[in-house]
């Protein structure tokens, strides 16, 4: 039914359930598993004095292949052998929500596997939910969990 399941993963406590999840019907269907992971260079402050970017980009990627790292252990631990792949948003104007939904097309997945915390109000309208940017402009289903 979904020989591809993507699941985006940014390190949090929701993030893992929602990784036990895709795990847990990735198995079920002898699906192929994408962990998928993305950098915001982007939205940092450029004009701080001192700043070294270079050194804190690498920061960044450091931690996010940490946490490919860490979700494909996981998944290894339930027998799958997972890809994992570190996503950079280096265009301003790019959002997660856009790299996720652009990296499902390109591999392509049949299904999108996300943790969302289900908060409305003011944060919301202002910034947009990553979970809620995925689902609105995806093409595949999406698997939302709470």
């Amino acid at each position: 039914m979904y020989p591809h399941i993507l699941i985006a993963v940014d390190g949090s406590d929701l993030s893992n359930h929602a990784l036990r999840e895709a795990i847990t019907l990735a198995q079920s269907l002898h699906s192929a598993l994408r962990i998928v992971h993305v950098v915001d260079e982007i939205t940092l402050n450029w004009e701080g004095e001192y700043v070294n970017m270079p050194e804190i980009m690498e920061s960044f990627r450091e931690s996010g292949r940490r946490v490919l790292e860490n979700a494909q252990n996981l998944a290894r631990e339930a027998g799958m052998e997972p890809e994992a792949k570190l996503l950079e948003i280096q265009t301003f104007g790019h959002r997660i929500s856009d790299l996720i939904v652009e990296e499902a097309k390109d591999w392509p997945a049949d299904l999108i596997v996300i943790g969302t915390h289900g908060r409305r109000g003011l944060h919301d309208v202002l910034l947009g939910s990553v979970s809620d940017g995925v689902a609105r402009r995806a093409t595949v289903p999406v698997l939302l969990v709470r």
